[in-house]
């Protein structure tokens, strides 16, 4: 699994400095369809379910699962990447949130405080605690910024398959759920809103966008529980 949640974390880091005003996000898929093949590996997202491309890009209002297209980038979006890749028999996933060109200072706000809701989660994810610990630390973080953790969608298990048992919603009380143990490998992922946590998908099937058109922004890191804690396995 390291090796590929490695090279999620390498592709995520190329498209990263590709990010600029003007390029598409179609250009992006492009590239991190052809980094993920030289090295051996398949897009986990390709074909998954039907989803036609390698990334998911979803921009401003945009949540998640943004199909890429020819549409340009433009000065002061913000774009989502969600990446997973199959290697070897293991599936890694990871996603992050970047700006375009030059945002707001509320926009960049609405970026920190969502990865570090993740890292809130991701610090409950130790032996001995429950996965709604993981849950509840992320809905804290989030709402302390003044934002709204997305409901409809979750974090999940992940190895031999892409989304395995169990679900690990981004709210919750404390103290449910299985216990965590050593060897389990989780993909936690808050979406988070700048308004309201309602959703809708649109008509090509995939796409969810802010019910109130509120900004998004997703981070998402695989996540191995060991023995002395948790390892994150998409970190360069």
């Amino acid at each position: 699994m390291s090796e590929s949640c490695r090279l999620v974390a390498e592709t995520l880091e190329g498209i990263k400095k590709r990010v600029v005003p003007g390029i598409t996000t179609a250009e992006i898929d492009q590239y991190a369809e052809a980094r993920i093949r030289e090295k051996g590996a398949q897009p986990a997202f390709k074909g998954y379910r039907g989803y036609p491309a390698t990334v998911c890009a979803s921009i401003n209002e945009q949540v998640v699962h943004g199909i890429p297209s020819g549409k340009k980038l433009k000065n002061g979006d913000i774009l989502s990447l969600d990446i997973g890749v199959f290697f070897d028999g293991f599936y890694g996933d990871a996603a992050i949130t970047v700006p375009v060109g030059t945002v707001s200072s509320e926009v960049m706000n609405l970026i920190k405080v969502t990865e570090e809701s993740l890292c809130a989660g991701i610090a409950m994810a130790v032996p001995g605690n429950r996965l709604s610990d993981i849950s509840n630390a992320i809905q804290g973080r989030a709402e302390s910024g003044g934002y709204s953790v997305v409901r409809n969608f979750v974090g999940h298990g992940i190895g031999r398959e892409l989304h395995e048992d169990p679900q690990i919603p981004n709210f919750g009380r404390p103290g449910e759920g299985p216990r965590l143990v050593e060897g389990m490998t989780l993909a936690i992922e808050p979406m988070v809103n700048a308004g309201g946590w309602e959703v809708k998908v649109l008509k090509d099937g995939w796409t969810a966008i802010t019910k109130d058109g509120s900004l998004s922004a997703h981070f998402e890191h695989t996540v191995a529980i060991t023995k002395k804690g948790h390892l994150i396995l998409t970190k360069l």
